[in-house]
Parts: structure tokens; sequence; C-alpha cells
């Protein structure tokens, strides 16, 4: 069975970074549930329903850093609590800087990869029955890719 992949198209976020004192740093996320794209617009429809995501009850998933461990010279983890569906998780995101900081102009923009370790679907109840599990073509385990552009905030 291939694997299923999706997008959210709406999310939000903020990062706040100590150069001096990268541990000092912060980052959280909000991303709207109702924005899932898989590519099937019925499947995203039912993720969405009560049978899932259950998006009119739990319309976010956020996300916020307790600790920040710089691993390498643009590279680190960020340890913090994932809610979804009503259940918060301490989860890491293993986060590389993939278009560095430069100057002027190039200071305001940054973009970074994040991965997970796989997250179990059964630790946040987003599971169906035991038929529509078979079915559905959605592993028991995800994990996350993310490429974020951060644009520097005006400090005014």
């Amino acid at each position: 069975m291939g694997l299923t992949s999706g997008t959210f198209t709406q999310c939000t976020g903020a990062i706040t970074i100590d150069r001096q004192h990268p541990e000092k740093s912060s980052v959280s996320a909000v991303i709207l549930v109702m924005s899932i794209d898989t590519g099937i617009r019925k499947r995203d429809e039912h993720l969405c329903s009560p049978a899932f995501f259950d998006a009119s009850k739990y319309p976010k998933i956020t996300f916020q850093s307790r600790r920040i461990i710089p691993t390498a010279a643009r590279a680190g983890d960020i340890e913090g609590n994932l809610t979804m569906h009503g259940i918060t998780k301490s989860i890491v995101l293993h986060v590389k800087l993939l278009a560095p900081m430069g100057e002027g102009e190039a200071l305001a923009r940054s973009r970074w990869a994040v991965t997970t370790e796989p997250l179990k679907r059964r630790d946040f109840n987003l599971m169906f029955g035991k038929t529509a599990e078979i079915l559905s073509g959605i592993g028991p385990e995800v994990t996350v890719h993310l490429e974020i552009e951060a644009t520097k905030a005006d400090a005014t």
C-alpha cells in the first residue's frame, strides 16, 4: 500500500531567536485543521468530520516550544507540546536552517526544514473504526515534514 500524504495550507507561527543564547529562543505555531489537502476532496471532508479530526470541535493544531537544544551550527531540536484533537503530547522537532539569514534584506528571511519522529495517531485518539482503518490508507504513524519560510517582523 502506498503512502498517503497531505498538506495543511493555513498555518501561522512565531519564531523568537536569541542568537547569543539559542537555548532561550522559542517557537509557536497554529494550524487550521480545515485546511487539510490530501488531493482527494472527499477524503479531506472525511478527515475533518467527527469520525477523525472533528474540525468543528477541534479547529486548530498547536505547537509551543519548551526547550531549544542546539545540535549543530545551523540545526537543533525543539522540545515542545503538540496539541491535536484536544490532546497534548510532548514531541521533538528536528530543525535545520536551509537558507541562512544574511545581511541587509536577506536578513529579513529564513527557510527551515523540520521533521519529527513518527507520531502515533492513537496517542491523539485519531483512529477510525477497524474496517475503516484498513481501508483508509493512512498508517498508524505519521511523520511530519515541514519547510518553513520565516519573515522578520518589524520591531515597531
